[in-house]
């Protein structure tokens, strides 16, 4: 067993190496689909962690989600806004306060995009029983809390 590993850790590897595959394609699909839409890479995340929020987000809420500096998700809002994927909306209740509002008709465009992977991927996890998707559910949950523990330049390292 060189370098600590144990025999029965090729499936872990294997497992692994799919894993760094999925990114790369996730990262390639992402970017091919901000073009499609003209957008930068950075401009679609943007939009995409606003479309995932449950409620409409300031730039300060945008910036923690991104990773960004607030005056980087200033640059990102003004883009989306001339592309017509954002609007700034002062609140009614605290007139300091801007949120991000999405426009219906322009995510209803990214959705039928991004709708047929959905079903293709929906039909994959059909595969399994309801039990082994909560397995995948709870193992991807992990993978990604690790990711994030390990990203450059998390507060939480």
């Amino acid at each position: 067993m060189a370098g600590g590993k144990k025999a029965d850790d090729g499936d872990v590897d294997a497992i692994a190496r799919v894993g760094r595959e999925l990114g790369q394609a996730t990262v390639l699909f992402h970017t091919r689909l901000a073009e499609r839409l003209g957008l930068s890479a950075t401009d679609h995340k943007c939009l995409d962690l606003a479309m995932q929020a449950d409620k409409p987000l300031t730039a300060g809420a945008l910036a923690e989600l991104s990773g960004l500096t607030t005056g980087a998700v200033t640059a990102v809002i003004d883009r989306l806004e001339r592309a017509g994927y954002a609007r700034r909306v002062r609140s009614e209740t605290d007139r300091r306060k801007v949120y991000i509002e999405l426009p219906e008709d322009r995510l209803e465009e990214v959705n039928a995009i991004t709708r047929s992977l959905g079903e293709s991927a929906g039909k994959v996890l059909r595969k399994y029983s309801p039990e082994d998707r909560k397995k995948i559910l709870e193992c991807l949950r992990e993978l990604t809390e690790v990711l994030r523990s390990h990203t450059v330049d998390s507060d939480e390292r």
